[in-house]
Formats: C-alpha cells, sequence, structure tokens
C-alpha cells in the first residue's frame, strides 16, 4: 500500500477595477484581447506601476489565512518564454512574499484537520490560450490580472481533503469580498502536485504536477486517476518521473505535458523596476477590521452558541449573504432552529430554483420571522405560510398584510370546529368504522374533510383532536 502525499498551488484573480502592474480594465469580456494596455503586451520602455488595492485584498486574504505579513513589499521576475508572456518573463514574488506560514482549518468526515499554507503571492496573471488543433490563438484580456497564489504544504492526503480545503478557501475569497473566485471564467485553478510513497518509507515520492484544474470535480477525479496511474507504476517495478501533466476533462485523464523544471530554471532576482515598498503595522491592522467572521468560526458559532447541527450551519454559511441573512433573522427572534429550517428549506429552495441571490428578494430577514410566528401561534397553518411566502415574493406585499387582507386566520373556534367534526363524522360513516377497525391513517382523510368544508381555514391539530375525541365516543 501507498501513502498519498498532495500539496496545492491555488490560483486566484482579484476583483480589482484595474489590473495589478497597469491602468489596463480587469473586467471579464468574450471578446478577446479588448482589455489590454502597453504593459500587458511588453512593450518596450513601458514601467509597470502597483496597484494598492490588489495589495490590500491580497493582505486581507493572507491575514483571513492566518499568515505572517512582511514589514515590505518585495516583487521578483520569474524568467520564462512562452506565448503568453510577451515580456518573457512574469513579475511575482519569490524570496519574500505577501503571506507566508498560514493554516486553514477545513471538517472532513466530522474532524477537524489544519491545512498548513506555505506561503501566498501576489503576481500578474498571463494571457490566455485557445487550442484549435492544429493551431492556438491568444487573448491578452488576463495578462496582467492581479493574481494570488496560495501554496499549501505538503499536507494533504486524498481528493476529499483536497476538495473540501477547495471549498473552504474560495469561501475565504468570497466572505473577504476580493474575488468572484468562479472556476467557469477561469477565476480560480488549481496546480495539485502528487506523490506516493511507500507506507513504512520516510521519503517522499517523486513529484508529478496537474496543471491548470479548472473546477473542483476535475480536481477530484485528476487526483484519484493520479493516484491509480502512480500505484500501478510502482507495482510494475516502473520509476515514476517529475513532470506537468494535464488532465483531459472528456476523457477524465492525465496526459504528459512537459518534464517538471525547478525554481533555479527560472532565474528568479529582484524586480528592479518596482521599488520595495515598506508596509505599515497600521494599514494592514486597519485591513484586519475589515474581515468579516468567516465560515469556520460561524459553523462553530452557530453549533455551540444556537444549538444548530453541523449540516444545517454548514449550509447556511455555504454563502455569506444567506448566513448575514440569518443572523439579521435571529435578532428578531431566537428561535433558531425554526428559522434555520425555513431558511434552508424554503427559502433557499426557492433562490436556487431561479438562480437568484437571497439579497435580491422581496422577503427581508424580519418579514420571515413574522411570517413564522403566524405559523408558530397557529393563525396559519404550515402549508398557508409556504403559499403566504410565494405570494408575498411574486406581489411584493409583506407576509402579515397578505395573511390580514386574504381573511387567511386559522379557525381555533372549537365549538365550531366540532359542529364541523360531527358533519364529516355523519358523512362519512364507512371511513369512521375503518378507523375504529385500526386503520390509523384513514383520519387524513377526515381531517381533509374538514379543512375542506372550512375552506383549508380550521386549525388541522385541532381538528384531527376533536375527530379523535368524537370517534372514540361512538367504540
Amino acid at each position: 500500500m501507498y501513502k498519498v502525499v498532495i500539496g496545492l498551488e491555488v490560483h486566484c484573480e482579484l476583483k480589482t477595477k484595474a489590473k495589478v502592474f497597469s491602468m489596463g480594465p480587469n473586467i471579464y469580456s468574450e471578446e478577446p484581447n479588448i482589455n489590454v494596455a502597453t504593459i500587458d503586451l511588453g512593450f518596450p520602455g513601458v514601467l509597470p506601476v502597483v496597484n494598492k488595492t490588489a495589495v490590500e485584498y491580497a493582505i486581507k486574504t493572507a491575514l483571513a489565512l492566518n499568515c505572517t505579513i512582511p514589514n515590505e513589499l518585495v516583487f521578483d521576475r520569474k524568467n520564462y518564454f512562452y506565448p503568453d508572456l510577451p515580456k518573457g518573463y512574469q513579475i511575482t514574488q519569490f524570496n519574500k512574499t505577501i503571506g507566508s506560514n498560514g493554516v486553514l482549518i477545513i471538517n472532513v468526515d466530522g474532524e477537524d484537520k489544519k491545512v498548513f499554507i506555505k506561503e501566498m503571492h501576489l503576481e500578474e496573471d498571463t494571457a490566455s490560450l485557445d487550442h484549435y488543433g492544429s493551431y492556438s490563438l491568444l487573448n491578452y484580456n488576463r495578462a496582467g490580472v492581479p493574481l494570488i497564489e496560495v501554496v499549501t504544504e505538503p499536507c494533504l492526503h486524498n481528493s476529499e481533503e483536497v476538495v473540501t480545503f477547495l471549498e473552504a478557501l474560495r469561501s475565504i475569497f468570497l466572505y473577504c469580498d476580493v474575488s468572484e473566485a468562479k472556476s467557469d471564467k477561469g477565476q480560480m485553478r488549481c496546480d495539485v502536485n502528487i506523490s506516493l510513497m511507500k507506507d513504512d518509507s520516510k521519503e517522499l515520492g517523486t513529484k508529478v504536477e496537474l496543471k491548470n484544474i479548472n473546477s473542483f470535480n476535475n480536481v477530484k477525479d485528476a487526483i484519484e486517476y493520479e493516484i491509480k496511474r502512480q500505484a500501478e507504476m510502482l507495482d510494475n517495478g516502473e520509476k515514476v518521473i517529475m513532470e506537468t501533466r494535464r488532465f483531459d476533462d472528456n476523457k477524465r485523464k492525465t496526459y504528459t505535458m512537459r518534464e517538471k523544471v525547478e525554481a533555479v530554471d527560472y532565474k528568479y532576482f529582484m524586480e528592479p523596476n518596482i521599488p520595495i515598498i515598506k508596509i505599515k503595522k497600521d494599514w494592514v491592522n486597519e485591513i484586519k477590521t475589515t474581515i468579516p467572521m468567516l465560515q469556520y468560526e460561524r459553523i462553530q458559532l452557530y453549533m455551540n452558541e444556537y444549538g444548530l447541527s453541523r449540516y444545517d450551519a454548514t449550509i447556511l454559511v455555504k454563502d455569506k449573504e444567506v448566513a448575514d441573512f440569518f443572523e439579521k433573522a435571529i435578532t428578531y427572534d431566537d428561535d433558531y432552529k425554526k428559522i434555520t429550517n425555513w431558511i434552508n428549506g424554503v427559502v433557499l429552495g426557492h433562490i436556487n430554483k431561479y438562480g437568484l441571490r437571497i439579497n435580491e428578494i422581496f422577503i427581508t430577514p424580519k418579514m420571515l420571522v413574522e411570517l413564522i410566528k403566524l405559523v408558530e401561534d397557529k393563525t396559519i397553518s404550515i402549508k398557508q405560510g409556504k403559499e403566504v411566502f410565494y405570494q408575498a415574493l411574486q406581489e411584493k406585499k409583506e407576509p402579515i398584510d397578505i395573511v390580514k387582507s386574504a381573511n387567511m386566520s386559522q379557525i381555533q373556534d372549537e365549538d365550531y370546529l366540532l359542529k364541523i367534526a360531527l358533519e364529516v363524522i355523519n358523512e362519512n360513516k364507512e371511513v369512521v368504522t375503518e378507523y375504529l377497525n385500526g386503520r390509523d391513517n384513514v383520519l387524513d382523510y377526515l381531517v381533509g374533510q374538514v379543512m375542506k368544508k372550512t375552506k383549508g381555514k380550521a386549525n388541522p391539530a385541532k381538528a384531527s383532536e376533536i375527530l379523535k375525541t368524537e370517534i372514540k365516543k361512538l367504540n
């Protein structure tokens, strides 16, 4: 058997207005080569200027990952030539990164695990290449977009841990509001470094890099394929070579791209056109105050303080806007579980069905709590409550106003309900006999008849109770 060792290099584009070293617009566009500036194209004689907001976003992310922030900002040149780097080098960070020695806690199968962050760089993205069989086309829209690269220690051991980490990392980007982190737009991409070693070995196996994987499903499948491929090679006495491979998302396999190069081949040296910039502690502390409570901390709060299950808490915090909606709602009522049930069930069901964000719907946290109270105090039934919810969304009216205007309040009057129940019993003697003979489920039919006679306004629990009492008298 083999022990799997995995380290990640995760790239995420920041959502600044301009690019990291130029005034080229940082806007996603389907039309190629329109968001470009002379610096992005490597024109001779042009000089880079650092985007302050990109640095701020990078520091914010590094702080959220519990990284150490340096006292100065230093950029380096990574020298290599590809068609997607017209000037023949990339401005990045090597000797002194914007964040180092961080940690992100994830939960896998109910167990907390620390994923150690070796370093985080701020750099410029490259142009994108579109391949068409016998030729490729270059799109420079992406060239120069501010990019952060999060490098983990080799401390992950299977695809489940990797995907859980990537989901947690993406939540950091979204909670900190530094990126949309959309894989389909290439805003979040992942390089996976994977090796296998024998269980009793103390030395890591040969590292293979899986390059530029752009979805969590692809990451999972690529890792599982590569584990199987390397294990079969080792079983057959073959040698795994250090190389870079790509994942074909149609064939669900990895293929050789090139032999893996080491850092020395990039000939790093300090970027001469960008001076060293001091990072003041006051500025870092100011940035730190803008970081909201993150997913992991919210899950712990919801479980420990509000008594929610990990499952419910995890659903709530998946989207920061949903978590914020929940936290606003519980300021109006402390029935955490019922509010959670409505949000995770009815509210999320609606917004997921129509591809909406929770802040785009008419219902506010206060309105939702008022609606829940109408159901809980038996003014309306749960069925009516859901109908009112959807009607409020459609008509943009407050739920409490809909209930009042439609006179939807449930009938609680026991004398009136007794009269209706007796009518139902007399009109359905065969069903009553079945109930007396032990078929308890037919009671639902009788309750339904009471609801029909009262046009859905009877309190179903009271109706059921009265029917049971009156039928028992017949026995």
